[in-house]
């Protein structure tokens, strides 16, 4: 039987050697490769690494995975959760492990990346005029039969751009038109008639093959429960009203697209109510940041707030950081800042205090900014911190968590560190 190619890749992740590329593993661990260093199942906190260390859950990050992937069978949608959240092509095979039907990405090198390590179905959820960065997805689809892409479209330039590029190419590139979430917002046709117009164009070339519609609702403007099933409602109508016009003839399904993370309660409630149409419709989600979930952004706008019945997704990372300094009782330095920690949409919270083995909640340890190495925290009298203390951080906004780190430990509940996952910005 021949190998797999994306167990060989994966493989090869854990042959690479250790060194200084990688913040806060242990020094020591210097030439050893990774699946050496992963199966000497060092402590994180007594093993020898160097903080600041960012750390993955492995029990919260196997409960994410099994809970979108039952929410997405439970409801009948199928699943391409974005990987330029991670970025870590280990963590996009357990999401196909858990039943995703494919993985979504946002720029051509991210599938570069992707198809390095044998992901055979990507959505690219943008879309792609580069005529250097087309060939090459052509080349690919020429080269590899068992290779899907599904590209947007938003413009009748936009195709006749990619029609220039894909001349020399053997396989349609399967697109769908990307239906903007309103007025203001962020890429996609403004209106129904428009959309046909780039339904019209893609039907005049050879290159390339309509397949769908799709959108993301996370743009629509001041995005509420009412507005947002509006606009998918929109997505949805302009579904049939293409598979009226007979835009899908020959297709095996009709794809239908939306979903982030704040808002795939309405994406599965609307696609739930998709009529019949001429061919089976692929509902596609597209939720990307349940894979660590966070403390912050999304532990406040996850639809498991709005329907706790379905379940809960648990923040899975945690930023371990030093006290380096305490000038005064009511001041501390740890030593993360910018280059460590998210911060784009909130400061990091402080969690837990650990001391000789010992964890406790970081009571009245808050942060008040970042530097570029070190955050601020402010303290009052009932905070028991003193320089050596390990402070552990909560983090807001999972990507650009992990765009901050190239290797990052994967712990259990104890601190036996049992796998590390690489990323790819």
């Amino acid at each position: 039987m021949p190998a797999d190619p994306a167990a060989e890749s994966l493989a090869r992740l854990a042959a690479e050697r250790v060194d200084h590329r990688f913040k806060g593993l242990p020094p020591d661990a210097d030439g050893l490769t990774v699946g050496e260093l992963a199966g000497q199942r060092r402590n994180l906190f007594t093993g020898g690494f160097a903080t600041p260390v960012l750390a993955l859950s492995a029990e919260r990050l196997e409960h994410n995975l099994r809970l979108m992937e039952t929410y997405a069978a439970r409801h009948g949608l199928a699943f391409a959760p974005h990987g330029k959240t991670s970025m870590a092509p280990q963590l996009f095979q357990r999401q196909i492990e858990h039943g995703a039907w494919g993985i979504t990405l946002a720029v051509p090198h991210q599938v570069r990346v992707a198809r390095a390590f044998g992901t055979r179905r990507v959505f690219l959820a943008n879309e792609v005029v580069d005529a250097a960065a087309l060939r090459w997805i052509a080349a690919e689809l020429d080269g590899d039969p068992d290779f899907r892409c599904v590209c947007y479209v938003d413009s009748v330039r936009g195709v006749e751009l990619m029609d220039e590029a894909l001349r020399d190419a053997t396989r349609p590139l399967d697109v769908v038109v990307e239906l903007a979430a309103g007025e203001g917002a962020r890429t996609g046709v403004r209106t129904e008639a428009e959309c046909a117009a780039v339904a019209d164009a893609v039907a005049g070339t050879r290159t390339l093959r309509l397949v769908g519609v799709a959108g993301y609702e996370g743009e629509v403007p001041k995005a509420d429960t009412g507005r947002v099933t509006a606009w998918l409602r929109r997505l949805v109508a302009l579904a049939a009203e293409f598979d009226k016009a007979g835009r899908f003839t020959g297709l095996d399904e009709i794809m239908v697209s939306a979903g982030g993370s704040a808002w795939f309660d309405a994406v599965a409630e609307v696609f739930a109510e998709i009529p019949a149409l001429s061919l089976p419709v692929l509902k596609l989600l597209r939720s990307g940041a349940y894979v660590s979930h966070d403390d912050g952004h999304y532990r406040r706008l996850t639809p498991f707030n709005r329907v706790p019945e379905e379940g809960a997704l648990e923040p899975a990372f945690r930023l371990w950081t030093q006290v380096v300094s305490r000038p005064s009782a009511e001041q501390a330095f740890v030593n993360a800042g910018k280059r460590d920690a998210a911060h784009d949409l909130d400061l990091p919270f402080a969690q837990v205090v650990r001391r000789d083995g010992t964890e406790r909640p970081a009571t009245g340890v808050s942060v008040t900014a970042l530097s570029d190495q070190h955050a601020w925290l402010a303290t009052t009298p009932e905070a028991d911190l003193e320089v050596g203390d390990w402070v552990g951080l909560g983090l807001s906004h999972p990507c650009t968590s992990f765009d901050k780190w190239q290797l990052i430990p994967v712990a259990e509940a104890d601190g036996t560190v049992v796998d590390y996952v690489r990323t790819f910005f």
